[in-house]
């Protein structure tokens, strides 16, 4: 069985190096830097399982296709247990892989070859500029460099790099460092072998939400546009500048918070607090529901306006145009209007099947209800083994 990949692709021009060795999930070749567009010439045909295993539930499309001609040609979505995640770690791996076995039946997926992501906090991301060397002298370099900022032996971390630039006057390459502890990679991808699937690469959920975007939307060298995924028990965010990344960050506010709130207040089930909070329960009238999450829309507006002026800080001269919310609690009523008016930015619910194939026989209607919550899932499945 290969060793999947830990990746952390920002955009098809992008060139990708990893620490070879013991280091990295697999090695990789960097006989060129920076060489354009390679990234789609690299993209095979074949069927996989993508899976995005979240905090309270996974969600899977079977795909096939190329990153330009993805088809989805299956999916489905389960809960799991509230304790199955825990520190952004799969501590229980036989219950993960028993829903995943059972959505692999019930959906009738015959794929086994699985590209699945890790959680962004699990994650650090570490911007470098070195001077322009040879590939194995960069290699060192970032190994250097990484051993001076990650606070964890590098013989318990699996690191990858990408060199994202090359600036010719200052003859320095722009490098983008990602590290991930072993055990938390670990976790999914035995969580994958027991449930029957071979894991092939392992993503960030980060960037998983720029594929996605690169996938149905025309890139614009003008824009600046904020990816916002709204999780269960946090929201992940990457700001795209020209359709490449700039800025990764998180927030600990999610649809938990809601969930909890709805529960707490109306005395719902937590089944019946997840109806309510897409609107999708007309049992409960909006003037006694929206005094409940107005609240935990406003806490949510203030965490994601204090992340991005980490991001307004370092780019003052940088206006977002918009940004894009995905994950199923985009759909809470009122929520993309208050954004709006809170971060002053444009905000609506992406799209993550604006520009993806159905296969014959895939309820189109029950896909495009809940298209929001498949938007890393769909950009995990632009990814392929052997991505450059």
């Amino acid at each position: 069985m290969s060793t999947p990949e830990v990746t952390s692709p920002l955009g098809a021009e992008l060139r990708r190096g990893g620490i070879g060795g013991e280091q990295n999930i697999l090695a990789f070749s960097l006989s060129k830097v920076f060489t354009g567009s390679l990234g789609k010439l690299f993209r095979s045909d074949g069927r996989y399982v993508s899976l995005d295993i979240g905090s309270s539930s996974i969600k899977l499309l079977e795909v096939e296709g190329t990153s330009t001609e993805l088809t989805i040609r299956r999916f489905g979505s389960a809960p799991l247990p509230a304790s199955a995640i825990q520190n952004n770690m799969i501590v229980e791996p036989d219950g993960v892989a028993g829903v995943i076995r059972g959505l692999l039946r019930s959906t009738g997926v015959s794929a086994k070859e699985a590209i699945t992501a890790v959680p962004g906090p699990a994650v650090i991301i570490k911007k470098l500029q070195l001077p322009t060397q040879t590939p194995n002298e960069l290699e060192n370099s970032v190994l250097f460099e990484a051993g001076n900022f990650i606070p964890e032996s590098l013989e318990n971390v699996n690191l990858d790099y990408m060199v994202t630039d090359v600036l010719e006057k200052e003859r320095q390459f722009e490098v983008l460092l990602v590290a991930v502890k072993r055990d938390i990679i670990n976790s999914y991808t035995n969580t994958l072998q027991i449930a029957g699937l071979e894991p092939t690469v392992v993503d960030v959920d980060y960037f998983a939400l720029e594929n996605m975007y690169e996938l149905n939307y025309p890139p614009s060298e003008n824009q600046v546009v904020a990816l916002v995924n709204i999780g269960a028990r946090y929201s992940c965010m990457n700001i795209l500048r020209g359709g490449r990344s700039t800025f990764t960050g998180d927030v600990p506010v999610g649809g938990k918070e809601f969930n909890d709130a709805l529960v707490r207040n109306l005395g719902v089930s937590p089944a019946e607090a997840e109806t309510i909070k897409r609107g999708t329960n007309s049992a409960y009238p909006v003037d006694q529901i929206e005094p409940v999450l107005q609240p935990v829309k406003e806490f949510l507006a203030e965490e994601i306006h204090r992340a991005l002026s980490f991001f307004w800080t370092a780019a003052t001269d940088e206006q977002i145009s918009s940004i894009l919310l995905t994950g199923g609690t985009s759909r809470v009523p009122g929520l993309v209007s208050l954004l709006a008016e809170r971060l002053e930015v444009p905000v609506h619910i992406a799209n993550p099947l604006a520009n993806v194939r159905l296969a014959h026989g895939v309820d189109r209607a029950a896909l495009e209800r809940d298209a929001a919550s498949f938007a890393i899932a769909v950009g995990l499945g632009v990814r392929r083994p052997g991505d450059k």
